[in-house]
Order: structure tokens, then C-alpha cells, then sequence
């Protein structure tokens, strides 16, 4: 099949998987219902603002801009964010963050459907939250109705959030969604305390620790790579097969790099990305050192600020060096950079992407077709690659 026939197909294929089925208009039409009753809100005032953001890191490290703002525009509130348990060290380093809390939101494991106990766990974890007391609740996920049922459940007066099918009838205010980054999306909410810097004032940054730079120079040691050598990171797992590139061209890469700026690579990732890490070790013909599932976020952070740029697919990890002010080069399918390129200078950040037509798709898990039918990123050529690794580390 030709590009422009798999495009034509793929593009089916997601119109359908992006209509709503039977089994969500039957579940929008309970929540419906349920927000015909009373919201039993608390009308006390605390001072307490509700951040709820269930997703993965990368979309935290988004979020921390619009934090930030609504702090600089009331210092006096109190700052609450409910997150996943890795989010939670991402913030810890924030001192915007007045307090963290956590919870296995269901649909976000890795797996990835909502768990029949949902509703039971927006009930148990609603009375936690009315024992806290909160005047306002932010839903920072668009799609995210389960979020604002439970800010609904919880009596939290003022529930800001999009205004979309699922999460509108439990908002006392919303936005309508629109086709712009993420960083502006959320900011777009906060507007609702004050105003938000313009686009170009809008920094993105990550709170390093000294423990953090110092627990990375050690682990370079360990390895033999001296203070003074540049390094150059490779991030080459994701959370979605669809946005994997071929290990051989990550081998090719990683070789060029290292020849062409004396460089040393050091490839990230979690633990479980080791074994594709050492198969792209493997094929290379210069050395590499391997530290997935050896950093926590800080020392990550710490590392990437370390290096002169990284390079993966789409996915938190280059978020996180954006966030260090490190040059990025990201491999982007499924995904639409619109939405979710790593945030600063187009010319430190760039974006490489395959010419085929269906992308992006917005379809992250393909599990029940054949990757075969999905190259989008695996389409992109080592020549484009090297250019924009070049590029920024050129600069």
C-alpha cells in the first residue's frame, strides 16, 4: 500500500475511533443525571485552590507555567494539585506547590481503560476532599469528566474547566477548547484569577536541586566520562509503540553525534526501556552509557541540563529538558506538535515528523491493528535527524 492510500485508510480508521461510542453517549447521559443533584456545595472561604491533573509528566511539566502564573497573581492562596504518584516528584521541587496529593486516577495506568470502580473512588475520594475544603477547583485535562464529577462531588464552590461533553454540566465555569499549545490551554483557565503573560513572556522552567547536579556528576564518573566532555542524551522510549523509531537509526545517530562533536551519549529512559537501549548499544560502534531506571525526575532534569541537547520521540523526557533550557530534537507521530512540542524557540526545539498524510492522528494506541499500518514515526529518515541534531547542537 502507498503512502497516500495508508493516509486515506488511517484517516478512516481514526474518524471512527475518535466518535464517541454507544457505551460514552450511554455514560454522558448518566453524568447528566447525576448533576441534575444538588451540588451540596461549602461555602466557607479557605483560600484553597484545587489544581486536578491526572496525567503523565510531560503534561504536568505544561501545566507548571499556568501554576506559577495563578500564584504570582494570588500569593495569598494556597496552592493544592492532585496528581499521579510520578507527578508528585516532579512538583516537589516547585515552591508554587503548597501541597500535593495523590491518586491512582482511574483510565492512566499505562493499560489504560476506566475501572469499574470509578465511580466508588470519586465518591471516597470527594469526602477526603470536603474534609480539606477548597474554594475553587481547576480541571486542567480537557477531556477530563472524571475530574470535574469529583471536584462536583467534593462541594468545591467554583469548578473551572472546557466545555465539553462529560465535564460541562459540573462547571460553574468553562472554556471553550482550542487548537494551541497546551502551556496556552492552561493558562487559558487561570484567566479566571487574573490576567496571564503574553506567549512570548512565558517561561518554562524546572527547579533544580544540588543534590540532584551532584548525585549526576557521581553517576558520570562512574562511568568515566569526565566534567569537561560534552555529552549529548538519547531518550529513545515513549509510552506508546506508535511513537518508537527503529533502533538501528537510533545507533546510527547516536555514532554520528558522538563522531561529530566528541561527544559522549548517555541514553535515558525508565527501567523497563533498558532491553531497547541495549539493543541500540549494540549496534553501535562507540561506547554508550545506559542510565534508564537509574535517576529519579530531579536527577534527570539535572542530567539533561548537563548535556548539550537530547534527542527521542515525543514524550515527558523532553519536556523535562526543555524545562532545563537544554535544546531539544523530537521525533513527533501520532501526536500534534501544535499541541505538545517541547515548549521555547522553534530553532532549539525542533520538531522532526514523517510526510505522511494521516499524521497526526491523535490515536496513541494502535494495539488492535497492525503497526505495519502506522510508520509515521518510523518513516522519518536518520538524514533528517542528523540535520536537526546539528542544528541545535550547531547553535
Amino acid at each position: 500500500m502507498d503512502k497516500a492510500a495508508l493516509a486515506t485508510r488511517n484517516r478512516r480508521l481514526a474518524a471512527r475511533l475518535h466518535q464517541r461510542s454507544f457505551k460514552h453517549r450511554l455514560r454522558n447521559g448518566l453524568l447528566r443525571l447525576i448533576a441534575y443533584a444538588p451540588a451540596f456545595t461549602k461555602s466557607s472561604r479557605t483560600n484553597r485552590i484545587l489544581i486536578i491533573r491526572p496525567d503523565h509528566l510531560g503534561d504536568m511539566i505544561l501545566t507548571t507555567p499556568a501554576i506559577k502564573a495563578l500564584k504570582r497573581q494570588r500569593p495569598e492562596l494556597s496552592i493544592h494539585v492532585l496528581c499521579g504518584g510520578l507527578c508528585a516528584a516532579l512538583l516537589e521541587n516547585y515552591d508554587e506547590v503548597d501541597q500535593i496529593l495523590t491518586l491512582p486516577f482511574p483510565g492512566f495506568g499505562r493499560a489504560g481503560s476506566i475501572a469499574d470502580n470509578a465511580y466508588r473512588l470519586a465518591l471516597n475520594s470527594a469526602r477526603q476532599l470536603r474534609r480539606i475544603g477548597y474554594d475553587s477547583a481547576l480541571i486542567m485535562r480537557p477531556d477530563h469528566w472524571w475530574g470535574a464529577l469529583l471536584a462536583y462531588l467534593a462541594g468545591i464552590p467554583q469548578r473551572i474547566g472546557y466545555d465539553l461533553e462529560g465535564l460541562s454540566p459540573f462547571l460553574t465555569e468553562s472554556r471553550a477548547r482550542e487548537h494551541q499549545h497546551a502551556v496556552l490551554q492552561n493558562l487559558r483557565l487561570v484567566e479566571a484569577f487574573g490576567p496571564v503573560p503574553p506567549a512570548d513572556d512565558i517561561q518554562l522552567d524546572f527547579p533544580l536541586r544540588a543534590a540532584d547536579c551532584a548525585a549526576i556528576d557521581n553517576c558520570l564518573a562512574d562511568w568515566e566520562i569526565p566534567a569537561e566532555r560534552p555529552l549529548v542524551c538519547i531518550h529513545p522510549g515513549s509510552g506508546a509503540a506508535s511513537k518508537l523509531w527503529r533502533n538501528e537509526n537510533w545507533a546510527v545517530v547516536a555514532d554520528a553525534v558522538a563522531r561529530d562533536f566528541k561527544a559522549a551519549i548517555v541514553f535515558t529512559g525508565t527501567a523497563e526501556e533498558s532491553e531497547i537501549i541495549d539493543d541500540i548499544a549494540a549496534k553501535m560502534e562507540r561506547d554508550a552509557a545506559n542510565l534508564a531506571g537509574a535517576t529519579t525526575v530531579g536527577q534527570l532534569a539535572a542530567l539533561y541540563r548537563r548535556s548539550l541537547a537530547a534527542l527521542g520521540p515525543d514524550s515527558g523526557a523532553m519536556h523535562l529538558a526543555a524545562a532545563v533550557h537544554t535544546p531539544t530534537v523530537t521525533l513527533f507521530g501520532p501526536a500534534d506538535p501544535i499541541e505538545f512540542a517541547p515548549w521555547g524557540d522553534p530553532k532549539r526545539h525542533v520538531v522532526v515528523r514523517s510526510d505522511i498524510a494521516c499524521a497526526p492522528c491523535r490515536i496513541l494506541d494502535w494495539r488492535a491493528d497492525d503497526p505495519k499500518y502506522h510508520p509515521c514515526v518510523r518513516d522519518v529518515g536518520v538524514e533528517q535527524v542528523l540535520r536537526a541534531a546539528h542544528g541545535v547542537l550547531g547553535g
